[in-house]
């Protein structure tokens, strides 16, 4: 759809989409396949897959993960490491607590689970999984979490509380990528349009009159976003997407883009580009290479 070595971090949630793996699940579930510790083969730009959906940085540890057409990898170091199944992650993003993920997507090759896979839960890293809601009825290519709960897409925006139940949004927003913090119901989607901004947890939406149109967006702090138009162009919000201020810009195509506050209380804004992972310490002003020294 889309229109190391780093000092420790607090967690953050992303942006944009990814979806599934292979799961432990109740009752009558296949049995989950232990985590891949080995590393995999990596494309001409280093990428584990050429289909990256969705990138997050998590923990106090930074650990950079990509969801892809080929399941969740490490990237954190060269190369990076497969973790779980393989399974096509259409939607991924982080909650509130380290090491829990929520994701959407595709069965991979051979998988006996659902297809759609509906919403899915790890609460382990995304070595293992388990199956929420909608099983064979939504690939949520659009999905992030709030202090109230979930906000996805699947055609529909829907909201839900706890990944069970779910509500139907009250707006015909239609968004490439959502963008929310577990700490905040403050909830930015990115559409043609321009910026829709919902403050209480993607019930109901505004438009960002003044904002850029972008494409990704991404939450380092409950009040602070970036954002990357299509061309590359980076933008930063100091106030949870109200207004914006013109940054720098990444070269080459951008997949997916992730945000966590620095220790150094500057942003710091991973992108997964067409030429690799890349990162900036400065706010979105410059991008290196994440794995340069």
């Amino acid at each position: 759809m889309p229109f190391s070595s780093l000092p420790p971090l607090r967690i953050a949630a992303v942006t944009a989409a990814a979806a599934s793996l292979v799961l432990v699940l109740s009752a009558c579930a296949p049995a989950a396949a232990p985590a891949d510790p080995t590393p995999t083969h990596s494309t001409a730009n280093g990428l584990p897959s050429a289909h990256v959906h969705g990138i997050t940085v998590s923990g106090d540890s930074s650990q950079v993960l990509l969801a892809t057409h080929d399941g969740l990898f490490d990237v954190t170091k060269n190369p990076a490491t497969k973790i779980g199944g393989t399974n096509d992650l259409m939607g991924f993003t982080a909650g509130k607590d380290d090491g829990v993920f929520y994701a959407s997507g595709h069965p991979g090759p051979g998988s006996d689970l659902p297809n759609p896979l509906g919403l899915m839960r790890s609460s382990d890293g995304g070595k293992t999984w388990e199956l929420l809601s909608r099983q064979g009825q939504s690939d949520f290519h659009a999905l992030t979490t709030t202090k109230s709960g979930i906000v996805a897409f699947d055609g529909t925006l829907r909201t839900s509380p706890d990944g069970k139940t779910w509500n139907t949004a009250a707006t015909g927003v239609a968004p490439a990528v959502l963008a929310g913090h577990p700490d905040s119901d403050t909830v930015l989607a990115t559409t043609r349009e321009g910026i829709q901004r919902s403050t209480d947890g993607g019930k109901t939406w505004v438009p960002v009159k003044s904002g850029p149109v972008i494409q990704f967006a991404t939450f380092a702090h409950p009040t602070e976003a970036a954002g990357v138009e299509p061309d590359g162009t980076v933008h930063y919000s100091a106030d949870a997407g109200t207004t914006w201020t013109r940054k720098g810009k990444i070269d080459g195509e951008v997949f997916a883009i992730a945000a966590v506050k620095g220790a150094d209380g500057n942003p710091w804004i991973w992108a997964a580009t067409a030429d690799g992972v890349v990162v900036s310490t400065d706010g979105g002003a410059t991008f290196r290479p994440a794995d340069a020294s």
